[in-house]
């Protein structure tokens, strides 16, 4: 009994399986969706494409788009795109925007372009309808040392010719600040550039900065220009300053060596102290000298002695009656001529 109610539910169960499998690798809705618009593809491509792990409908969608907009592309074009790693709906996209604004776009160009990385759909958008770009605050400086900080808006038409390989947007806002830096610092006054800022669309216009990028610049409108720093002053503050640092730097240099020299001088004035102290303690040694080989009498040495202290005694007598500071020097202590008379 249960194995009479098992089968039917077996059956019905394997008859799912079977058909889950058949639809999976025989898309049979999306072959009717294809054959209704008129494209012609066989029920065996579409199992092709599952073996070669193509999903159809990335492929038979866009091959429908393309069919009734009237492009000459065929289902292993827009396979081998696909392996290829690129994206089949957005290349047929800009196939049919090309298509309609009358511009010459190939099949070949619009994958080499969607490989490369770039948007072929805004590429084709872009060269409909230009692109502005507002570049950042660019600051530059005037020869009379101001700073202007610029502004512009640049208009560019997208070159399908130059896509591949061409530069980018980061390449023509680096172009146009240059020129515009060359701009406002060949300006003697920045007076010049604030009453004709026109002047600066003009020059960086006339460089040709669009040679070797992906667009075409139409325009280059300035739309602000503020009054920065006064950088020539600041520059001229600076060096002062530097200036006066290094001036200092040679003073401190100049006090040091001063102060060394002093410093010189007064153990070279110690020293030359040392040897007059030594020369006046041999003064005893060679009167004692003297009195033993009998080159001097003992009556002159008392006679010397006498005389100095007598020198001593008015020197002290004339010093009772001098103001403060106007004692007696060291030289007064040695005997006059007139003493040793």
């Amino acid at each position: 009994m249960v194995s009479i109610i098992a089968l039917p539910l077996i059956l019905i169960i394997g008859a799912v399986i079977v058909i889950s499998l058949f639809l999976h690798f025989v898309p049979v809705g999306l072959w009717i969706s294809a054959r209704a618009a008129g494209v012609s593809v066989g029920i065996f491509n579409l199992i092709g494409m599952r073996l070669r792990r193509v999903v159809p409908s990335k492929i038979i969608l866009p091959l429908v788009k393309a069919n009734k907009a009237g492009l000459d592309v065929n289902a292993n074009q827009l396979e081998a795109h696909y392996l290829a790693g690129g994206d089949v709906d957005r290349v047929v996209d800009a196939l049919i925007a090309a298509h309609r604004a009358t511009m010459s776009l190939t099949f070949e160009r619009a994958c080499a372009i969607d490989l490369a990385g770039r948007d072929v759909l805004e590429a084709v958008q872009m060269s409909v309808n230009p692109k502005v770009i507002e570049t950042p605050f660019i600051s530059a400086v005037a020869q009379n040392g101001i700073e202007l900080k610029v502004r512009a808006r640049v208009t560019v038409r997208a070159n399908i010719d130059r896509l591949v390989g061409g530069a980018g947007e980061a390449t023509v806002i680096a172009r146009v600040g240059e020129g515009i830096v060359t701009s406002v610092g060949s300006a003697g006054d920045h007076s010049q550039v604030l009453e004709n800022p026109d002047e600066i669309s003009k020059t960086v216009l006339n460089k040709g900065l669009d040679a070797g990028t992906a667009f075409e610049i139409l325009s280059i409108d300035i739309a602000d220009v503020d009054v920065g720093r006064n950088i020539g002053a600041r520059l001229q503050t600076d060096q002062a300053e530097a200036d006066k640092r290094i001036a200092q730097a040679k003073a401190e240099e100049r006090r040091a060596m001063a102060v060394a020299k002093e410093q010189e001088m007064h153990a070279y004035t110690q020293e030359m102290q040392a040897k007059v102290v030594e020369a006046q303690a041999e003064v005893p040694l060679a009167m004692a000298q003297a009195l033993r080989e009998g080159n001097l009498g003992v009556m002159d040495y008392y006679n010397m002695s006498n005389i100095q202290a007598d020198t001593k005694m008015r020197k002290a007598v004339a010093a009772a009656g001098m103001p403060d500071g106007a004692g007696i020097t060291e030289d007064d202590d040695k005997p006059t001529e007139i003493d040793t008379k």
